[in-house]
């Protein structure tokens, strides 16, 4: 079963071929990074537009170098949502176009469960395990249970992680995207020379807030505005880990209300490659008795591969999506949230 994924739900344009085998046939994308570094954030007309340019020519590589013609595939998966919505029209109807070209199914993906997925695809992890994504627009503790079973333990209540840190990285006369930047500042800087803020820290249940820790940080520098670089991104840096640490310790709590012998947590999602990060989630695991367990760095940010797998997994269980399918810029990851009126249909 082979199956070809399509990711554009934000700066990412990603294509992707993948088979039932847990291979990864082919995995090409192009970042809009340089795009939109002069703006300090993602400009979601640039990002479609880049889509637009560029989505072809990565399709028609990822298939090239997976040695395969689109009659040999078994499926078209392409993200439906969220995102942003010009980008996640892109692909979605470039997807819808192939499928009907060569007659064969078209899966219309949540951008979230190809995170969700992902450590099944390069880990061949078990159901269930607990995810923890962390990225530029999502911010969120997940039970992940079985395919199309996930309950959301806990989310942002504002702002997500990585957008926190692309802010901050701005304030700080860091290029974009803020958290790379802030991690290599932060490396020559002392955690504990700015007193900032942890928010939610300490409170019942496992969301999250950052926005007034990005209004804490302001306000700092616009008093202090001599501070050493190195130490604002360490202090910043050392308080989103305190957050999350704190939040992801609930979320185990919770988790194993429902799943007493769970021992497993996935980390998901671009802030994932910030080490402090993982090394602090690595002390937790190790405190509450859990695996860690983290994809690939090329598998960390959006790609076209985990979308590809989401579409492996939905088509194995005969779940496929009709042609008219929306686009959509919300669509929770939850069980229990109102499901998309074309979602889990039998082929």
């Amino acid at each position: 079963m082979i199956v070809l994924g399509i990711e554009t739900s934000c700066d990412e344009t990603a294509a992707a071929v993948v088979d039932d085998q847990r291979r990864i046939r082919s995995n090409i994308l192009l970042s809009q990074t340089e795009d939109h570094r002069p703006y300090g954030g993602v400009v979601p007309e640039i990002a479609a537009r880049a889509h637009v340019e560029h989505i072809d020519g990565l399709i028609r590589e990822a298939m090239k170098a997976a040695g395969l013609k689109f009659s040999e595939l078994d499926g078209v998966a392409a993200t439906a949502g969220p995102g942003l919505i010009g980008g996640v029209m892109v692909g979605l109807v470039t997807g819808k176009a192939i499928a009907a070209a060569i007659a064969k199914p078209l899966l219309a993906i949540n951008h979230l469960e190809g995170h969700a997925l992902t450590a099944r695809l390069t880990d061949d992890i078990d159901f269930p395990y607990l995810l923890l994504l962390v990225s530029g627009g999502h911010c969120q503790l997940l039970l992940i249970e079985g395919l199309g079973q996930y309950c959301r333990l806990g989310t942002t209540i504002d702002d997500a992680v990585g957008e926190a840190f692309d802010k901050a990285g701005k304030m700080l006369g860091l290029p974009f995207p803020g958290g790379p930047a802030i991690q290599v500042a932060a490396e020559k800087g002392d955690d504990k020379a700015v007193p900032l803020p942890r928010p939610m820290v300490g409170r019942a249940g496992c969301d999250f807030s950052f926005s007034g820790l990005k209004t804490a940080l302001r306000r700092i520098l616009e008093g202090n505005p001599d501070l050493a670089v190195g130490d604002v991104a360490a202090s910043f840096q050392k308080a989103v880990g305190d957050v999350i640490v704190d939040r992801a310790n609930n979320a185990v709590a919770m988790a194993r209300q429902k799943i007493p012998n769970l021992d497993c947590m996935v980390l998901a999602g671009g802030v994932a490659a910030n080490k402090h990060l993982r090394q602090r989630l690595d002390m937790l695991c190790g405190d509450v008795g859990f695996q860690l367990v983290a994809p690939p760095p090329a598998l960390w940010t959006d790609n076209g591969a985990m979308i590809a797998w989401a579409g492996v997994e939905r088509l194995q269980a005969g779940l496929t999506d009709p042609l008219d399918a929306p686009a959509l810029a919300r669509w929770p990851l939850d069980a229990h949230a109102k499901p998309m009126p074309f979602a889990g249909k039998k082929a």
